[in-house]
């Protein structure tokens, strides 16, 4: 199948590409504009002030002019400079304090729809099936909640604001530069517009070579990631000087790019020094000809200079906003590709309620076939036909890559059926809600992952309204209750992440303390003891025994203990059916595959045993 259009850089951005902004990046930029609605208050009164700022900035040139000319008039100018600098001081006090509150209002603001979107994108990643997250990695999900709407969070709170700001600048400082003499200003626009265009260039190139210096440095973080996650693996197989190679390979291509842009911002500063500073001295020598002649005063022309600097800062700012704009338009995009996902209950067909019995309930198999989205012509499952009754233990076996957990997924409802269906009490698990039917299901995987709380927290994760002493005593039902008490802090433990603070055989035991909380009606155990040592797997398997009594019970397992007490077995391969029934019935047939496997279970185990005696030379 093929890969999403996410950035996979994880929290690095790729390089701007200084193309025209599309129509339908704007279109797709319209599932935001909610967000914004609760704040349209605080947007409109940051644009006030915004405006009202900049205009009193406009001003301030002029006052700086008219200080000059009274300086130079002599007699009776000292109380009009007293009032011009007066006024100008009134003009800065009151920009700052409007600064103050439009920033701090549009910072807030703008924390807050970050705040909203995170949230409501968060929970749309939660209602999204297993197929989606089959086809996206873990990374390009973080990049999305992070890096993307960061950026769209900086477009709202400073460069939407600023563009207006630059706009106002811009066009209030070419009627100001007209107003004071219209023949300089023509001087100015016939030297301006070619310095922009060069730094334009420049920039341009400077922030490719920069992307792609970020995209080595990326590159070289993926070496590090990958080496502290298999730190163990690294020591076993001494890689560590193999990894401190890569890394270096890395990090020399990094500085190769940083010294290839280095030459480029040389250079962008050299002429910074000489265009721009000299087209400076040019406007002044023009301007300076034109005092000479009467034109205008020297006041009107030092306002003329400052006036050139606020448009040429002005002009000089749009290529960089314009490409803030595009990047935040390509989060918009990629978030808003995010938001289309199809969520996990458009895939079923009805919205019927369902109320778990107690005691289990009956499952029903009827032509189930199955193949992975990602693998559409590779079958999985293929017409798979069976019942179980309510609190019967389904032992379901076979080799690897039988379709074992896949049956145990599509039980889940992680998956849709190609052809066929399941019946959870006579009724067709497509036509339920999916939160109804999973609150009556328990499951115990085989590679258990806890949540980095503490050991209370992850037993009453799915019973949050679970009391101290109901937690208590499910632990002490799943045979837990004796380790944990031999922690200083008791059920306050705190797991660590992923659980590795525990052993297997403890996070098992929780995984069971908080299956047995949940008081479900359906159990499924996938492989839950294979990666246990045997006195691991014995205790785990007394709170397995505990769990299992009066629920229906689906059991993935390769190992004989954990199939000893099945009410029916199951053994697939290749995705199919081979054998069904009782234990006696599948004993009874000649060649059977499960009587084969019985007695290579046996004898492995027979053989363990021998191995463990001890040695009598």
């Amino acid at each position: 199948m093929a890969r999403p259009r996410f950035n996979s850089n994880h929290q690095t951005e790729a390089p701007v590409r200084m193309s025209r902004i599309r129509r339908e990046q704007i279109r797709q930029s319209h599932w935001l504009w909610p967000f914004l609605g609760p704040y349209r208050t605080e947007i409109l009164t940051g644009a006030g002030l915004l405006v009202v700022g900049t205009l009193l900035s406009l001003s301030i040139p002029w006052f700086m002019g008219q200080m000059i000319d009274k300086a130079m008039g002599g007699e009776g100018s000292s109380r009009a400079l007293l009032q011009l600098a007066l006024a100008l001081g009134g003009i800065l006090a009151v920009q700052a304090l409007l600064s103050f509150v439009r920033i701090r209002l549009v910072i807030t603001m703008a924390e807050k729809i970050l705040a909203d979107v995170r949230e409501f994108t968060f929970r749309h990643l939660l209602q999204l099936p297993m197929t989606f997250y089959m086809r996206h990695r873990v990374g390009e999900l973080q990049s999305r909640l992070s890096a993307d709407l960061s950026q769209i969070q900086d477009t709202v709170s400073s460069t939407l604001m600023e563009w207006l700001r630059q706009v106002l600048v811009l066009l209030g400082g070419l009627l100001m530069l007209v107003w004071i003499s219209w023949k300089l200003t023509l001087f100015l626009l016939a030297i301006l517009p070619i310095l922009i265009l060069i730094a334009v260039v420049f920039g341009r190139k400077i922030r490719r070579l920069a992307g792609l210096a970020q995209d080595e440095l990326a590159i070289s973080q993926v070496v590090v990631e990958e080496t502290l996650q298999n730190v163990a693996m690294v020591k076993v197989y001494t890689g560590e000087t193999f990894q401190g190679d890569r890394y270096r390979k890395g990090l020399s291509a990094t500085v190769a790019q940083v010294v290839k842009a280095a030459r480029y911002r040389g250079a962008f500063a050299a002429f910074i020094v000489f265009g721009l500073f000299g087209s400076v001295v040019l406007v002044l020598w023009y301007g300076a000809s034109l005092v000479q002649k009467g034109g205008i005063s020297v006041g009107e022309l030092s306002g003329f200079v400052l006036y050139s600097t606020f448009v040429g800062g002005a002009m000089g700012s749009f290529a960089e906003l314009y490409g803030q704009v595009q990047k935040a338009l390509g989060a918009t995009e990629r978030v808003n590709d995010l938001l289309k996902e199809p969520t996990e209950t458009i895939c079923w067909k009805g919205k019927e309620s369902f109320d778990w019995p107690h005691g289990g309930v009956s499952l029903q198999w009827q032509g189930l076939s199955f193949a992975y989205p990602s693998r559409p012509e590779v079958k999985v499952l293929s017409n798979v036909t069976m019942s179980l009754h309510a609190g019967e233990r389904l032992a379901v076996i076979g080799p690897s890559g039988a379709g074992k957990s896949t049956l145990v997924n599509l039980l889940l409802g992680f998956y849709v059926p190609d052809e066929g269906s399941i019946q959870i009490q006579g009724m067709d698990l497509r036509t339920l809600r999916l939160a109804d039917y999973r609150r009556g299901i328990a499951v115990v995987p085989q590679d258990l992952m806890l949540f980095g709380g503490s050991i209370a927290e992850n037993i009453a994760y799915g019973t949050p309204e679970a009391t101290l002493t109901q937690i208590q005593d499910a632990a002490a039902q799943a045979f837990a209750l004796d380790f944990i008490e031999s922690f200083p802090q008791g059920l306050n433990t705190v797991v660590g992440e992923r659980g590795i603070q525990l052993s297997g055989g403890q996070r098992q035991r929780v995984a069971i303390a908080r299956a047995i909380l949940r008081n479900p009606s359906l159990l499924m155990l996938d492989e839950a003891t294979s990666a246990l040592d045997t006195d691991s797997e014995k205790a785990v398997q007394l709170g397995l025994d505990q769990l299992m009594k009066g629920r229906t019970t689906v059991v993935v397992a390769h190992r004989l203990s954990t199939v000893r007490d099945a009410d029916k077995i199951l053994f697939l391969d290749k995705g199919m059916v081979q054998e069904f029934g009782t234990p006696s019935e599948l004993l009874s047939l000649d060649g059977g595959r499960y009587r084969q496997w019985l007695e290579e279970q046996q004898r492995g185990q027979w053989g363990e045993g021998l191995r463990t005696q001890p040695n009598e030379e």
